[in-house]
């Protein structure tokens, strides 16, 4: 009881606390920019602050809802997600914003439906692998044909926006799903070496892509072109020190940095919290995945099983892909800080999670939980 008691509590305080931070942060590295475009130097944290409110309801409803409820939704949502992504594709109803089409605007406020999809593909693949005996999951035509049927449309429909970071979010966590349920490895070996040539093909396809890449392996070369980003991080990073420079005295946001208050907030963290600011994300980033893995495994059911893997692997994949970029460690992928990052969207998505995760954990196991 004392164990799943002190999973519930960081899995409600943890992300609040870091959303809180992220809501800070956002302030501080925006404020000049959004003043200077808006006249408003609150205006992005004010978004945030609205759909973070929304975000913690959703929570402590998920929480209160028994997590067998999803199931009647896996395909329903799935079908949301469709007509969402397609809308988002029709000139006139989704947003161009830099060049890409990923959102739908409601007033002030837009909505990012790659992220619905998202939990749209983890309850679908849940539901469905939760049915499935052992032995027929190890089968192609009944463990991994139906699934592909169901997610490449909508990895499809989101590279065409284009948003190459969250398809291939995507068929990571259909792998990662895939992988636990019992796939036979060879199946998932060829379908990795496919995926991998699909990636190859639309990363050369795509000029900007191949820069981020070269960028990537270099971003010296071209420190005032592709690799400018990542250049400015690195000088954040570094004039962050071990206590950083201060809360809101950091210079890199100040029209270095591009887009500081999004995929980069992490750089402005480490130039003003400095390093130990930064390690403390990351430790609290790893407790909440230890938290998730220990209700997978005391999950009562294996639909809360794939439901908890499901949702881990999103928000560890994603920590731990920001968080490369902005180190210089992976290619730049434009893919968020879960519950740190601007991005309404994407903070409602994330708590919502958080709350079905809270939900298994209600009705965990308590032989399993020891």
């Amino acid at each position: 009881m004392r164990n799943k008691s002190l999973t519930q509590s960081c899995l409600i305080f943890i992300p609040i606390f870091l959303m809180g931070l992220g809501i800070i942060m956002i302030y501080s590295s925006s404020s000049i920019a959004a003043a200077q475009k808006f006249n408003d130097g609150a205006y992005f944290m004010k978004k945030q602050v609205l759909f973070g409110l929304c975000g913690i309801i959703s929570m402590f409803l998920m929480m209160r809802m028994p997590y067998s409820n999803l199931k009647k939704f896996a395909y329903p949502l799935w079908g949301a997600s469709i007509v969402l992504l397609v809308l988002v594709l029709i000139p006139g109803i989704g947003a161009k914003v830099g060049g890409a089409v990923r959102w739908l605007r409601f007033g002030a406020l837009s909505f990012q439906p790659a992220e619905l999809t998202k939990l749209a593909v983890i309850t679908l693949l849940a539901y469905s692998l939760s049915k499935k005996e052992p032995g027929q999951v190890k089968q192609f035509s009944i463990g991994v044909l139906p699934h592909l049927i169901l997610i490449v449309p909508l990895c499809t429909l989101i590279v065409l926006q284009p948003d190459f970071g969250n398809s291939m979010m995507l068929v990571a966590v259909l792998f990662t799903m895939l992988f636990v349920a019992g796939v036979r490895l060879r199946y998932l070996g060829s379908l990795g070496a496919v995926a991998g040539a699909l990636a190859a093909v639309l990363i050369v396809c795509k000029g900007y892509r191949y820069d981020r890449l070269l960028a990537f392996l270099d971003p010296w070369e071209n420190a005032t072109g592709s690799g400018f980003q990542i250049v400015q991080s690195f000088i954040a990073f570094g004039s962050g020190g071990l206590l950083g420079t201060g809360l809101g005295r950091g210079t890199q946001k100040l029209f270095y940095l591009p887009e500081p208050h999004t995929d980069f907030i992490l750089s402005v963290i480490g130039e003003e919290l400095g390093f130990v600011g930064v390690i403390l994300v990351i430790f609290l980033f790893a407790v909440i995945v230890l938290c998730g893995i220990r209700i997978a495994l005391s999950a009562g059911d294996l639909f809360g099983t794939y439901l908890s893997i499901g949702i881990i692997t999103l928000i560890g994949l994603q920590t731990i892909i920001n968080m490369g970029v902005v180190m210089g460690l992976l290619p730049t992928k434009g893919i968020p800080l879960p519950f740190v990052s601007y991005g309404g969207t994407s903070l409602l998505i994330n708590l919502i999670c958080i709350g079905i995760l809270l939900s298994i954990s209600e009705e965990c196991n308590p032989a399993a939980e020891q």
